[in-house]
Order: structure tokens, then sequence, then C-alpha cells
């Protein structure tokens, strides 16, 4: 069983200290914390993240400076939507990479920093899963073809952590 520190890091502990008054973390919640954040996706995580549509990458440069991005996908030659990701195997998530404003903040923030943040909300059930981990790019546009066959090259994420997040304020898509 993964100690505290191995689940999160300082930052998060001296918050969890400061503004949590209430929660002290005993074997039983260390326990329960273990089971929530998975370092592995299975499948029915699998089944999840790739029936979403889209996602949002939190990507950071080399001084820290962060930015998020949008992340969708494209729709086949008959017309239907493509899967925004493909689980390789219970630490590996691809994702394409499509033309786009020719800035490449995420690109260039994976060349410098490979740390990613992944957050998948469905606005119909209020779901809500982050995926954290660490990129690379891969060149190779030809590697995953058959599965999104204008993207021009592919991001990895090997993944380090994943969990659900809480649904609260996440408002019906109806409603927006």
């Amino acid at each position: 069983m993964r100690k505290l520190e191995e689940i999160f890091h300082p930052g998060e502990l001296k918050a969890q200290r400061l503004f949590n008054k209430k929660r002290n973390w005993n074997t039983r919640s260390v326990e329960s914390l273990n089971r929530m954040f998975k370092e592995t996706i299975d499948d029915s995580l699998a089944y999840i993240i790739e029936g979403q549509k889209y996602f949002f990458i939190a990507t950071s440069n080399s001084k820290g400076e962060c930015d998020c991005s949008f992340k969708g996908t494209e729709k086949d030659s008959s017309g239907h939507l493509l899967q925004s990701v493909f689980v390789e195997t219970p630490k590996k998530l691809i994702f394409p990479d499509y033309s786009g404003n020719h800035i490449y903040n995420s690109l260039g923030n994976i060349m410098v920093n490979p740390n990613v943040g992944m957050l998948f909300i469905d606005f119909k059930t209020s779901l809500r899963l982050r995926v954290n981990g660490s990129a690379k790019i891969i060149q190779n546009n030809t590697s995953y073809k058959k599965i999104w066959p204008d993207s021009l090259r592919y991001i990895e994420v090997n993944v380090k952590q994943v969990y659900f997040n809480c649904s609260k304020r996440i408002a019906d898509s109806t409603l927006i």
C-alpha cells in the first residue's frame, strides 16, 4: 500500500494540513485513497476514456508556466466521430495531433516538460476523470493511421495517476 507521500506531492499535503482542519488521514482513509488514486487504467476506465468525444490537457513549459488546451477529434470519411483517445495499455494512452492554430502550445511544452494532466468531462452524466502522466510526441504519423487517418502525429501519455474527481458544480449540457 502506498503512503500519503506517494499519492500526494508536498504542496498538496501542505494545503491539506492548512485548509482541511477536519480531516486527518488514518489507515482506513489511506486505504481508500489507494483505491481512489489508481496507477493504471482498468477496462472500465478505458471504456469511459475512449468514449469521450474530447478532453482538456494541461501542460507547462520549462519555467512551470501553464497552458490548458481543448483536444477534440475529427470525423471519418462516412461522417462518424473518431475516438479522441486510445488506451493502448493500462499505463499508456495515445491521442492524435491535428492541424490547429500553428502555435504548438501543448507540443512545445511537452518537448521541454513532459508532465501533463488530462481532464475528461461528461456534462450529461457529471462524470469527471483525471489522468496525470508524462507525455512524448510520436512523429511517425503512420503508427495509428487506422484509428486517426488524418493525424499529423500522436502523443503518448505514460500514466502515473488516474482518479475520478468531484462531480459537484458540473452544469448539465442541456442547460448551457
